[in-house]
């Protein structure tokens, strides 16, 4: 049976700095691409809706949600900033944010962690 991981993150918004950055106990989802928050994580942060976008849920049904953000997203000693998407339940962290902070899940220790062969700083492929 597989585990689900979950981490902690600090989410905040770089356009208003005088609000106060929250910290938010996240499933980490390698199956999802974008993070995913709820209403009140997006009304507390002061997120403004800059689109629409689609999303297939677990059960493979597409829903119209807002696309807000930007938002800086921090884990450890790694930050990336992205757009998120808000959707009902909990805060899901996706792939496109994992990948710019050069995160790692170890699923055998349901665990989210920084890349171990690049703890310094963040590093990705750009060919």
């Amino acid at each position: 049976m597989m585990g689900l991981v979950y981490a902690n993150i600090k989410l905040s918004n770089p356009v208003l700095p005088e609000q106060l950055p929250i910290e938010v106990n996240c499933l980490v989802d390698s199956g999802a691409t974008f993070l995913c928050i709820p209403q009140h994580v997006a009304v507390q942060l002061g997120l403004n809706e800059k689109q629409k976008r689609e999303i297939i849920l677990a059960d493979e049904t597409a829903k119209l949600v807002p696309y807000v953000g930007p938002v800086k997203i921090e884990f450890e000693n790694r930050a990336c900033y992205a757009g998120a998407l808000v959707a009902d339940g909990e805060c899901l962290l996706g792939t496109i944010p994992m990948a710019e902070m050069d995160l790692v899940v170890h699923s055998g220790y349901f665990k989210l962690s920084v890349n171990p062969e690049s703890h310094s700083i963040a590093r990705g492929l750009a060919n």
